[in-house]
């Protein structure tokens, strides 16, 4: 009886093994994770294989030309993003949205939809939150459906849909600039006396160029709640883009006084040398001795 038992007991757990054994599947799952600018677009989907069928055509088994598509295989294709975002142009909340398709020989339709869960039985075109028309390329052969991201920029890329010798290209649109000073001037308002958040917020408008007198107030701002020589040097390149190369230059000068004495290695190793070109071209702009003296005689003249 106890051998029956035992008997029982390891045919029950082969089995309990054999089914928790994963299999291959005819259609692999994938994803991607891609950032655009600041903003983190996750794309969810499984890629069937053509394995020799038609595809892409009136009378095809996969996709089907003017049939709405899951565009993958198994469960939604779904697309995510941390931000609001163009699609195509037309713009879009933020959020996870199940993406659809219908081929077509001349121009695709490409669609997000906001109901995620649902597949092609369960569609609604008044749940799209957008609905846009793509017109295909050509592309290299692709036996497996892919989904890929391309041309990134800070505030574009495209969302590629490739399948046999089809590519579908999609732009996408991020407003980084907007998303990024709505970012900082929150991070200030919460913190107001972080002076990271303060220089940050200072060297992205000077890498832009926008809002220098903001920058330089910044600046100011944080050098006087914590003297250093990254926001001194960052007040010198402020005023020199301010065209105030007279008033920076001494300001530059310091932010190198101040980095030899803070014992900082990153300052030894990039900082330095970096200062010390910078310093170099401030000076080139200074005016000569002639056209400084030019400038005063100038001025006493309209006195």
């Amino acid at each position: 009886m106890k051998k029956y038992l035992l008997s029982i007991a390891f045919a029950a757990a082969v089995a309990s093994t054999s089914i928790a054994q994963r299999t291959p599947q005819p259609s692999n799952a994938a994803g991607l994770t891609q950032t655009v600018g600041v903003s983190d677009f996750t794309v969810k989907y499984s890629r069937p294989n053509i394995k020799g069928r038609s595809v892409f055509a009136d009378s095809s088994l996969l996709a089907p030309y003017n049939q709405l598509w899951r565009t993958g295989a198994n469960q939604p294709t779904t697309v995510e993003s941390s931000t609001d975002f163009t699609f195509g142009g037309k713009p879009v909340p933020a959020g996870k949205y199940a993406l659809f398709t219908i081929p077509s020989g001349s121009a695709w339709t490409v669609i997000l939809n906001k109901n995620f869960n649902q597949g092609t039985d369960g569609y609604k075109q008044a749940d799209d939150v957008a609905r846009i028309t793509v017109v295909p390329t050509s592309s290299d052969y692709t036996e497996s459906f892919s989904i890929d991201f391309s041309n990134l920029t800070d505030n574009s890329a495209n969302l590629n849909l490739s399948w046999s010798s089809v590519k579908i290209p999609v732009q996408i649109g991020v407003d980084s600039e907007t998303l990024t000073m709505a970012g900082l001037n929150k991070a200030i308002a919460e913190k107001p006396e972080d002076v990271a958040t303060l220089q940050s917020t200072a060297g992205y408008l000077l890498s832009k160029g926008k809002d220098l007198p903001q920058a330089l107030s910044l600046a100011d701002k944080a050098i006087g709640l914590k003297e250093t020589f990254s926001n001194l040097w960052l007040k010198a390149q402020i005023l020199t883009k301010l065209g105030k190369v007279t008033e920076a230059l001494p300001i530059a000068q310091k932010a190198l006084t101040v980095g030899a004495a803070s014992g900082d290695g990153a300052f030894a190793s990039y900082y330095k040398g970096q200062i010390e070109k910078g310093i170099e071209g401030i000076k080139a702009k200074l005016p000569t001795v002639k056209e400084a003296a030019s400038t005063i005689k100038g001025k006493k003249k309209k006195k």
